[in-house]
């Protein structure tokens, strides 16, 4: 009787062991270690800061039962963003046949604002399995645009167009709608080009940039020097500034005159006439290669000694002798010649207005003319006039 008590008691605490292990494991089955398997080929990867990873995971059931896998993300860092993605749907588990594997995406969103280092988070199925992550920022992050160039500083004279090519890139995670500004002095012009096309503001995706064209036009009246123009991309969220730099190196100016400033001159048809022209450089930068031409009536001609300037210093000046030669079928009366003077930075013409004489060769053979006639009228009036 005492061993079938003994007995009983020991059987009802193997039941009230077995009562509290199912209730204690909340009456789901227990798994033996290795019964699942989670696995990617990318434990351990490197990205920059607002990079998406797109890892795929492998759900694999080591057992002879379909087993139901709840799937998690542990020990995430803050401000990280994680999707398990299947078939095309969001889930948080997976059902898996015995002996085969089901195929899911894990995506994780890095932030764009982080600090450069080694983050370590991890993909658990339940208590049966663990994946351990890493992933490496290469840089620390930033929430925030930035306007950037390659060339901040040119140089050009004062009637040159200084073009810059400046890249303005969203740090920030959402759609920007920047405005395009520039804090330029009286007198310069500055335009925005995007696309072929003059902007005013561009739109920009998260984490993308854009490059724009700069155009900065100084004034007629500049002086030399450098000139600071400041450029803004803004709107009520964020903002970028961005200084570029103008150096003025001289400004470019020619005219083309004569010494007493007299514009006209007279020549005889047929005939020839020098002209002394003035070449001046009215501006701040030397000239070189100036070189002359001119625009005249039909077979008229121009020849100029020397026909070329090789090199003209800032506010000096020098002679050219321009010879003019008329038409011998020229008729009396007023022509223009256009003479011009040319470098590659500048240019100057002058018009002159020219009066033509008659030829005297024609002069004699009028008067001849008319010698004759009077004498013919002599002769006939000495034959018939006493009839």
């Amino acid at each position: 009787m005492k061993l079938l008590r003994k007995r009983t008691k020991q059987l009802n605490l193997l039941l009230l062991f077995i009562l509290g292990t199912y209730l204690f494991s909340g009456g789901n089955t227990a798994f033996a270690a290795g019964e699942i398997t989670l696995y990617t080929p990318y434990t351990s990867i490197s990205v920059p800061p607002g990079e998406v990873i797109n890892y795929p995971l492998e759900v694999k059931n080591n057992t002879s039962g379909v087993i139901t896998v709840p799937l998690q993300i542990n020990s995430l860092p803050s401000g990280w963003s994680t999707k398990l993605n299947g078939g095309g749907w969001q889930l948080k588990e997976v059902s898996v046949k015995p002996g085969e594997s089901e195929s899911v995406s894990l995506e994780v969103t890095v932030p764009l604002k982080v600090d450069k280092g080694s983050y370590r988070f991890q993909v658990t199925a339940g208590s049966m399995a663990s994946l351990p992550l890493t992933v490496d920022i290469t840089e620390k992050g930033t929430y925030q645009t930035e306007l950037t160039t390659d060339q901040a500083n040119l140089e050009g004279h004062a009637d040159s167009t200084f073009t810059y090519t400046v890249n303005l890139q969203n740090r920030t995670a959402n759609k920007q709608n920047y405005a395009l500004q520039a804090d330029a002095q009286a007198g310069w012009n500055v335009t925005f080009t995007s696309g072929g096309k003059q902007v005013s503001s561009v739109e920009i995706e998260a984490g993308a940039s854009q490059s724009i064209t700069v155009d900065i036009k100084p004034p007629a009246e500049v002086t030399e020097g450098s000139f600071s123009i400041p450029i803004r991309a803004s709107n009520s969220s964020t903002s970028s500034e961005l200084a570029l730099e103008a150096v003025i190196t001289g400004s470019y100016g020619l005219e083309l005159t004569t010494p007493s400033g007299l514009l006209s001159t007279n020549v005889n048809a047929g005939g020839s006439k020098t002209i002394e022209l003035l070449v001046k450089n009215t501006g701040t930068a030397p000239l070189s290669d100036i070189n002359l031409s001119s625009d005249t009536p039909v077979d008229w001609e121009v020849s100029f000694n020397p026909k070329t300037i090789e090199n003209l210093p800032a506010g000096k000046s020098t002679t050219v002798e321009a010879k003019l030669t008329s038409s011998d079928k020229a008729i009396a009366g007023d022509y223009v010649t256009n003479l011009k003077a040319a470098a590659a930075e500048a240019s100057s013409d002058a018009q002159f207005r020219v009066a033509v004489k008659g030829s005297m060769l024609w002069g004699w053979i009028g008067v001849l003319v008319i010698v004759a006639i009077l004498g013919g009228i002599y002769v006939l009036i000495r034959k018939y006039g006493r009839r």
